[in-house]
């Protein structure tokens, strides 16, 4: 492999700008290739991008050493097996796939392979939500006992009409939770760890799709904690997302990745019977949090795209040329997707308690 990693972007879509303009920033690798069946498409991004495009797969292997996957989600899973399969490392947006059999094919190809996969999840990258999860998981807000994701967005109808993969169970896999609130099922994971159990309802409610529109889940966590995860595409005129983590000993609520309250007690200088005359303990590196409004999409799919997507895209190629694993690899993707076909096989059953192991 050359010591530029030459990469190739599949699937020239909405989201394909972001990762070629992503590419043609970052170190140790570029946009070698664009890639879409339909010729046309993959013409007009080769001549944006200034790259070679192309129209089948066949044509792009020998001009690459890794791909990003930007199909439809349901087929992220057997393009990313092609890939692995010939050598080819490989970053998948998300979902790593609607279905967990493919998922978990393509999380075992690519360890078979000894190529790097990765799934996008680049809300990783806000400083905010890194400084919650050190905390959490670092004892900073005592024993976690409630973990709290909102996403309660607004797409139009019209939205879901601009592709024909879009809202159905064969390729979108899911609605409001599959496609938009994976982002926050995995940062509730990542801070919060792993999730057991799901009991949820959800509905269509609001537009003409096959898949969910409006959903609510009660979650339980492996360290016996308890939270809500709430999602929608049909709340007008769409509400930033918000993650909100209590302790023991603290509360962190976080807004379209920014921390907007972040309260921690000193253990033993709690009075009153309500808490009043609680010693605050001090924010670190408070001045660095919220200082700036992050970009949520929840009215606008676009604003989601942005720096980090970049560093997602840096953090693949680093982990490619350090040889080792990505921020959120392809094996670790597959615990949110869990959660997420937890809840469809829970609201199948009128909200019956669903293990996400038991899931399959």
């Amino acid at each position: 492999m050359a010591n530029e990693l030459r990469i190739g972007v599949i699937g020239c879509g909405a989201i394909h700008g972001n990762h070629c303009d992503s590419l043609q920033r970052t170190k140790g690798g570029k946009l070698a290739a664009v890639c879409d069946v339909l010729s046309e498409k993959a013409q007009a991004a080769g001549a944006k991008f200034g790259v070679t495009a192309v129209s089948s797969l066949d044509e792009l292997w020998p001009l690459v050493d890794a791909v990003t996957v930007c199909v439809p989600s349901g087929d992220h899973a057997k393009i990313g097996v092609e890939a692995a399969k010939r050598g080819k490392h490989v970053l998948t947006e998300k979902p790593v796939d609607i279905k967990l059999g493919p998922a978990t094919a393509l999380a075992d190809a690519c360890d078979q392979a000894g190529v790097v996969g990765a799934c996008v999840s680049q809300h990783r990258f806000a400083h905010d939500i890194q400084q919650l999860r050190d905390a959490a998981q670092g004892g900073g807000l005592g024993r976690l006992i409630q973990g709290d994701a909102y996403i309660k967005w607004y797409r139009t109808q019209a939205y879901y009409d601009s592709g024909d993969w879009r809202g159905t169970w064969a390729l979108d896999g899911g609605g409001c939770l599959m496609n938009q609130g994976v982002h926050y099922v995995d940062m509730l994971q990542w801070v919060m760890g792993g999730v057991k159990s799901v009991q949820a309802q959800v509905r269509t409610a609001a537009h003409d799709i096959e898949v969910e529109d409006i959903a609510t889940a009660l979650l339980e966590f492996d360290n016996g904690a308890i939270g809500v995860l709430v999602g929608s595409t049909s709340a007008y005129p769409g509400i930033s997302e918000r993650l909100e983590v209590h302790g023991t000993g603290g509360s962190v609520f976080v807004e379209a990745d920014k921390i907007k309250t972040w309260e921690t007690i000193d253990v033993g200088g709690e009075t009153g019977p309500y808490g009043r005359g609680i010693t605050k303990q001090p924010v670190p590196n408070l001045e660095l949090m919220g200082e700036e409004e992050a970009a949520s999409g929840a009215s606008d799919p676009s604003a989601i795209w942005g720096e980090q997507h970049f560093l997602q895209i840096q953090d693949f190629i680093d982990a490619v040329h350090e040889g080792r694993k990505p921020m959120l690899s392809c094996r670790e993707a597959l615990e949110p997707l869990k959660v997420i076909l937890a809840v469809y096989e829970s609201a199948r059953m009128d909200g019956a308690r669903v293990k996400t192991a038991d899931v399959s």
